[in-house]
């Protein structure tokens, strides 16, 4: 900008600024560079005392380029106010400032217009209309017009596809693509971004494959944005291999690139490879941060994805929504309540960020997994807007605390209000009917699942098992599994199971732990269950045979291990530890306890467990 005013300077002292060729240049360059000053240009536009067409079109494009859509459309009317007349590209640029409004009102007064002056039958202007009403989302209108045109290039069928691209419509995208090779017409680079695009969301790797060497057939360019796309392609359909050798052939990389990387190696698993690309990007952005932290998240490593955060926030980086919502998820699964409420203070109390339903959600769901169920309805009663997976959120974590009255109060509710339950719904109702030993509310909720259009699947036979047991109702709930149309899994078993122990039934026991050992042989908290329902019992022989089958399987009992939250620390402590540096102090505090007179009645059978683990 700096030069550009000194040329201006110099066309100013030699008068060369009053002629509408070197003005319309200088006034290009800083509406429409990213270098440039929109601010500036429209300084410099009012000192043009008859600027041309091009010049008003220069405006719109520029403002419509660099965001400044409503101040676009407002030069657009001047424009027809001030009787300007004007080409095609005044009416593209015209509905492209109506698409950044997101007015289609504005925009159909656009195409009225266009009418009126009598360029409908211009294919640039149609093809402006076309991407107009598809980025509008109104893909029946854009059909219409695709199809009255009489001639359709590249950029016609182009729109058409990545309309459809856009509306997540892709099998209607891939067939137009088909059409648009048999009409004769030849794809551009553009066209095939918006083809793997639908690749990538049809998840369809054969079909991407084709795509990729029909590509390399036709000999199109292989631009950063198409590689980056084909990439992109190979990483949400699951061939991380693929993506590796295009990443790696890839003679420029962009900030793309690096990400969509880190992404495939992420949902694959390999977390350590994909913080290895992390800290090797030559220059990160938001959604960089975001996809590693997303990544630790989702792979249940919460203290990294944390302390990723963190990192970005010391760096200057306003978090998106999606890495908040990433943040949340570790938070939840690592109990790091304090965190959470600090992002709750600044991010949303101090409306850095906008409460949305997504985040909404997440924060309803940190709050009730780090036990404050009290904190999480406040979230979802502040909630401006509620969709089926807050009420889920609610109602499953009522249900976990073991507030049955209100999960099921929020039930009812969701339904009053016009949301249909899933599967999800359900699993949060029936859940609460179990902790609550609810038993007649829970078989009508069960047996009303088909009201709703749905039909039990395995996690809602678990949940039915469970609340049979907990009451004692053990032989309803044997006799409930045998009558499953699916295969009992280990959540059905175990529940079962844990009834038995509960009330010291151990026929029924035996049968559930045996069939539990079928499907998970080393799962050792199956023969420690079962033992303590022999032990209860006083079958002392049952508790030797558990654990010679222990001893035969080679299955060892994994240590038990708690954590504690103390002033934001956390500390793990796993059965007989001494690692801790205070060591000395805790156990002294623990015999203590065990030594008051409250543990005088400390039951013998709990002994013996202990003595067994």
């Amino acid at each position: 900008m700096s030069q550009a005013k000194q040329i201006q300077a110099h066309m100013t002292r030699t008068g060369l600024i009053f002629h509408l060729f070197p003005i319309s240049r200088l006034l290009s360059f800083c509406a429409i560079d990213e270098n440039g000053s929109m601010r500036y240009a429209n300084v410099l536009f009012a000192q043009i005392l008859e600027p041309n067409v091009y010049i008003w079109n220069t405006m719109i494009r520029g403002c419509v380029k660099k965001q400044f859509h409503e101040m676009g459309f407002d030069y657009f009317v001047r424009m027809v106010r001030e009787r300007v007349e004007m080409d095609k590209r005044s009416y593209v640029f015209g509905l492209k400032a109506c698409e950044g409004m997101e007015d289609f009102r504005v925009g159909e007064s656009v195409y009225c217009r266009i009418w009126k002056v009598g360029c409908v039958g211009d294919v640039i202007v149609r093809n402006g209309l076309v991407h107009f009403y598809s980025e509008s989302g109104k893909l029946g209108n854009a059909q219409r017009i695709f199809d009255e045109n009489e001639v359709r290039d590249v950029v016609s069928w182009t729109s058409m596809i990545d309309g459809y691209v856009e509306n997540a419509m892709v099998d209607e995208a891939l067939q137009m693509f088909d059409k648009m090779c048999e009409s004769g017409v030849q794809p551009n680079e553009v066209t095939m971004v918006a083809v793997f695009s639908a690749c990538a969301l049809k998840g369809d790797l054969s079909l991407g494959e084709r795509i990729h060497d029909f590509v390399e057939r036709k000999g199109l360019r292989f631009s950063l944005n198409l590689m980056n796309c084909m990439l992109d392609m190979y990483v949400k359909c699951g061939c991380l291999a693929k993506a590796g050798a295009i990443f790696d052939k890839m003679e420029v990389k962009d900030v793309f690139s690096w990400t969509s990387m880190i992404n495939g190696c992420a949902k694959n698993g390999e977390v350590d490879l994909a913080r290895k690309l992390f800290d090797e990007m030559p220059r990160r952005n938001v959604v960089s941060w975001n996809a590693m932290i997303s990544g630790y998240s989702q792979n249940t490593r919460p203290n990294e994805a944390l302390e990723l955060f963190l990192e970005m926030e010391k760096n200057g980086l306003v978090p998106m929504e999606s890495t908040l919502v990433s943040a949340l998820s570790a938070c939840a699964q690592s109990g790091r309540m304090d965190l959470g409420l600090r992002i709750h203070d600044f991010y949303i109390k101090q409306q850095w960020v906008k409460l949305s339903v997504i985040l909404g959600n997440a924060f309803v769901d940190m709050y009730a997994k780090c036990g404050d169920i009290g904190a999480a309805r406040e979230v979802f009663d502040e909630m401006p807007k509620k969709d089926l997976v807050s009420y889920n959120s609610i109602i499953v974590a009522y249900a976990s605390h073991g507030h049955a009255p209100e999960a099921l109060h929020l039930f009812e509710q969701m339904i009053n209000v016009g949301f249909k339950p899933d599967e999800i719904t359900l699993v949060g109702v029936l859940s609460a009917c179990a902790h609550g030993g609810l038993i007649k509310k829970g078989w009508e909720n069960f047996r009303d699942m088909s009201k709703f259009g749905l039909r039990p699947v395995v996690e809602h036979y678990a949940c039915m098992i469970d609340l049979l047991g907990r009451v004692g109702l053990l032989e309803e709930a044997y006799k409930l599994i045998k009558t499953m149309p699916m295969e009992p899994d280990k959540a059905v078993w175990g529940g079962l199971l844990s009834g038995c122990r509960m009330h010291g039934n151990v026929e029924l026991g035996k049968i559930a732990a045996e069939n539990l050992i079928i499907l998970d042989p080393d799962d050792s908290g199956i023969y420690v269950l079962l033992a303590s329902l022999c032990a209860k019992k006083r079958k002392w022989d049952d508790v030797s045979m558990v654990r010679s089958m222990m001893r035969d399987k080679g299955v060892k009992k994994n240590p038990g291990s708690s954590f504690i939250e103390v002033e934001g620390k956390f500390h793990e402590f796993l059965v007989a530890d001494h690692s801790h540096p205070e060591t000395k102090d805790i156990y002294k505090v623990l015999v203590d306890i065990f030594l008051s007179p409250k543990m005088e009645d400390y039951a013998l059978d709990t002994c013996q467990i202990d003595a067994f683990s």
